[in-house]
């Protein structure tokens, strides 16, 4: 008998300005990635949480995924990070819940753009 667990893949880009559109496709260029490295399909995400640093207000990352890549049932929310000083500007960051048998260890979790730094031993 097969086994499920819920399962988080988390990820992380940034953007270089506070505009929609940079915050729209970055983030679904993100959950893409997300989705092809770790062979998902949309039945499988159980839910996502956004998180943005407070110098992004232009558009809901949630956007992305309802707009553009037809998340339409999966339930999304978006919050702010925590203002720590000298750490990433302009960052967006995801929690994807999934639904899968694969174990922590095969999941695989996805940086890119700047937030490259915030986990160098994922990579």
């Amino acid at each position: 008998m097969t086994r499920f667990y819920v399962r988080g893949i988390r990820g992380a880009t940034t953007v270089k300005k506070n505009k929609a559109g940079d915050i729209l496709e970055a983030t679904a260029k993100l959950l893409r990635t997300i989705v092809e490295e770790n062979n998902l399909k949309i039945e499988d995400i159980a839910s996502v949480i956004f998180t943005v640093t407070p110098d992004l207000n232009a558009e809901f990352p949630a956007t992305a995924a309802r707009e553009l890549l037809g998340w339409k049932y999966v339930p999304l929310i978006c919050g702010q990070e925590i203002n720590v000083p000298d750490r990433a500007k302009k960052c967006i960051r995801v929690l994807v819940h999934v639904n899968t048998d694969r174990a922590q260890d095969e999941i695989k979790h996805v940086y890119q753009n700047e937030a490259l730094q915030l986990r160098e031993d994922l990579l």
